[in-house]
């Protein structure tokens, strides 16, 4: 019996004698003027229905509402009329009393409605709403009646179902139809066919085993500081190619044997088939999957693999850290330093890593935070002994990391070469003479940046956002990567009407062609959103690219983390500096862990690697000391202006988003809302109010105010005042992000 179930037998019987039970249900509306609990009535007939983190219909005002019970207690203010439970949607609890827990953690730290907190926790078809739902899928077998009668006279046709069915001992529908559909259901009247319905789960995978690998000295080390010190929270800092998820899998198997439960969250969709693969051939069918890449019905399925203890083991993005597993042993957080592990919207906006050390609390389990490029804040912590540092500093193979050649592009562009040195070209020649691969890094997806006119200096630009339109040439089309507008090519300039329109800029598109011209014969595949966007295309390509049925492989950079190609020997960074120039104050970390997973893709196997990276900032300490494949001096440099500027992690950030409509109202009520906090709070840094690096998305305009500060338990209470005073003003937007990941 779950424990919602053990509360509600006590109340029960404490009030069978007459007493009437009340449901304290949280409603699916996610406004912060009804998020609280509303009181209803449990209705005779449905007393042993009504459970503690299950969902119920119930009337609002003049409408039918799905809501969340938060709890049950008896009616005490009999002067109070309440409305009744309509019905009960699941008989069996949704959040766990561990879940329900983990709603009010977020609600707290991310000041979003506790609505919206049990919502991110589940697959579609579990969240409190309207509208129709996600069905459970079943699949009908067959088996003979043990009470055969076997004088019963039968058909040709239906004699060869029975002989079918009694061989395989049990046979699908859809097997037995193909014979006689009609027969079936004759034999099935005639009760000599017993038909069993089985739920079907709609993501299954092929299972590849594969055998142990042995651990290398260093990984063996890795596991056995990490299971000598349980309950810790671990910084596993592992050069690529050192073999992190060897020592994921052992330390999980080692608490599998114990018999617990474990998480594994991986920051890219492109990593997830990959991973599970490798996974599924150490563990079989212990392994459940939960990201984007699943339909509704598949995270569903899923999901309840993992609510009935049918799997052990958890596999995904952010999301997955909502896994309704028990008895948790370990939770794996790879590739940490990656910034999709935060939810940046819509609220709440929390951080994934941070949940996972919240729930290891809660277990009494141990959290490993992977990665060979860690994050400045995950270092300091490991440093100052508030993480436990382990280290992984060799490659399995035992080679060094491959050599990296820095190009200077400046050169490069005086003499009108295109996108692509002399040597960069020379050395995907040379790998396609030896029938090895190479990886190709933009990171811009599109044909060019924008389409301007040379004549005037027009730019188009996205009529509701303030930026402009990056041209398709697939479609012929010019899109809007941030609301989804598109318009067709135009030969003339609308301003000048001059036919002197040009294409500035490099996105996937434009190199995939350049690539063609210079190797006709070359296979290219391109994986990047416009190309990965379909089901499953993601898996595919990274089979495809795996069995060599390409040469190169051009992305973004979702080719640059956590994948492992044998015949990868070179790869190619065509722009370096593409992350630099975004202004942001993570611009240099961002790049110099971009370039140094990138790099960690070549040379994995017994074969050589190089790296060649072309930049206009050849000079740059992230590029230095990416090429140098030097984290620690480049974590020292970056650190010294940290705490310059005072960013973290020797200060906390919060941004306050401003948006509406109206950019003067905006600005007006931006500077009310600074001055409000620069007289509520002491010892924080104000920077604003500005304009958004994107000022208009949407038709929505919006202006930030960034806070710098050591200590938060002030600037809650505070932000709840400023929430309140807007809340019924429709003309602005409050949005508060603790620890962004951007401030865009």
């Amino acid at each position: 019996m779950k424990a919602s179930q053990i509360d509600l037998f006590f109340w029960y019987n404490k009030y069978i004698g007459g007493d009437i039970l009340v449901a304290g249900v949280l409603v699916e509306i996610s406004h912060q003027s009804v998020d609280r609990i509303f009181d209803y009535l449990i209705p005779d007939s449905l007393l042993d229905d009504v459970l503690i983190g299950g969902r119920v219909v119930v009337p609002f005002g003049k409408m039918t509402l799905e809501g969340f019970v938060l709890e049950i207690k008896d009616h005490k203010d009999t002067d109070v009329e309440l409305k009744e439970i309509i019905e009960v949607v699941d008989r069996d609890v949704v959040l766990t009393e561990e879940l329900l827990s983990l709603g009010k953690e977020i609600q707290k730290t991310t000041l979003a409605t506790l609505i919206s907190c049990y919502q991110v926790m589940l697959p579609k078809a579990l969240k409190a709403k309207n509208g129709k739902r996600v069905s459970i899928r079943y699949d009908t077998y067959y088996h003979l009646n043990p009470s055969f009668d076997s004088s019963i006279k039968l058909t040709s046709t239906q004699s060869k179902i029975i002989d079918f069915v009694r061989e395989k001992g049990e046979v699908l529908r859809k097997e037995l139809i193909d014979i006689s559909a009609s027969a079936v259901s004759t034999l099935v009247k005639k009760k000599l066919l017993m038909e069993e319905k089985r739920e079907h789960y709609r993501f299954q995978s092929m299972i590849y085993r594969e055998e142990k690998k042995k651990l290398t000295d260093d990984q063996r080390r890795a596991v056995e500081e990490v299971l000598s010190h349980p309950n810790q929270t671990f910084l596993l800092y592992g050069v690529t190619g050192s073999g992190k998820t060897e020592v994921y899998m052992e330390i999980i198997e080692h608490y599998l044997n114990l018999g617990k439960t474990s998480i594994v969250l991986v920051p890219e969709i492109s990593l997830t088939p990959q991973m599970v693969k490798r996974f599924q051939s150490r563990f079989g069918e212990k392994i459940a999957a939960l990201h984007s890449g699943l339909s509704d019905g598949e995270k569903y399925d899923e999901w309840r693999r993992i609510y009935r203890g049918e799997v052990s083991i958890v596999i995904g993005a952010r999301s997955a850290i909502f896994a309704p597993l028990p008895n948790i042993g370990v939770i794996i957080v790879d590739e940490e330093h990656s910034d999709s592990y935060k939810q940046s919207d819509p609220n709440p906006r929390y951080q994934a890593k941070d949940l996972a050390i919240w729930r290891s609390h809660y277990h009494q389990c141990s959290v490993v935070f992977g990665s060979a490029t860690p994050s400045l804040e995950s270092m300091a912590r490991a440093q100052k002994g508030v993480y436990y540092f382990v280290s992984l500093p060799n490659r399995v193979n035992g080679k060094e990391l491959p050599p990296v050649k820095i190009i200077d592009m400046n050169q490069v562009m005086r003499q009108n070469r295109g996108y692509f040195s002399q040597e960069l070209l020379f050395g995907i020649e040379t790998r396609m003479k030896k029938s090895e691969q190479v990886i190709l890094l933009l990171n811009r997806r599109g044909y060019s940046s924008f389409v301007t006119c040379k004549n005037c200096g027009f730019t188009f630009k996205c009529p509701n956002c303030d930026i402009t339109l990056t041209y398709h040439k697939s479609s012929n089309t010019l899109r809007c990567h941030y609301c989804g507008y598109a318009d067709k090519v135009h030969d003339i300039c609308p301003e000048c009407k001059e036919k002197s329109l040009s294409n500035l800029g490099i996105g996937t598109q434009k190199i995939e062609e350049e690539i063609s011209e210079n190797f006709p014969t070359c296979r290219i595949l391109r994986m990047d959103y416009d190309t990965t966007s379909r089901k499953g295309m993601h898996e595919k390509m990274i089979t495809a690219f795996q069995n060599h049925e390409y040469d190169i492989l051009l992305g973004t950079q979702m080719v640059a983390k956590g994948l492992d190609f044998s015949c990868v020997t070179l790869v190619g960074v065509i722009n370096a500096d593409t992350s630099l120039n975004i202004p942001d104050f993570r611009s240099s970390e961002n790049t110099f862990s971009l370039l140094s997973q990138v790099a960690g893709r070549s040379g994995r196997s017994n074969r050589d690697g190089e790296v060649i990276i072309q930049t206009f900032n050849p000079e740059h300490y992230a590029i230095h000391y990416a090429s140098k494949h030097d984290y620690f001096s480049f974590y020292q440099e970056e650190m010294k202006i940290r705490r310059q500027l005072k960013y973290p992690p020797y200060y906390y950030l919060c941004n306050v988003r401003i948006s509406g409509k109206d950019a003067n109202y905006l600005f007006d009520e931006a500077l009310k809302i600074k001055k409000s906090l620069e007289r509520n709070l002491e010892g924080v840094i104000l920077l604003g109010p500005s304009v958004a690096t994107i000022f208009k998305v949407n038709n929505i305009y919006r202006y930030h105010i960034l806070l710098k500060y050591k200590d938060s338990k002030n600037l809650y209470p505070i932000f709840m005042k400023i929430i309140n005073h807007y809340r019924q003003n429709t003309k602005i937007k409050i949005d508060i992000d603790f620890n962004p990941s951007q401030i865009m």
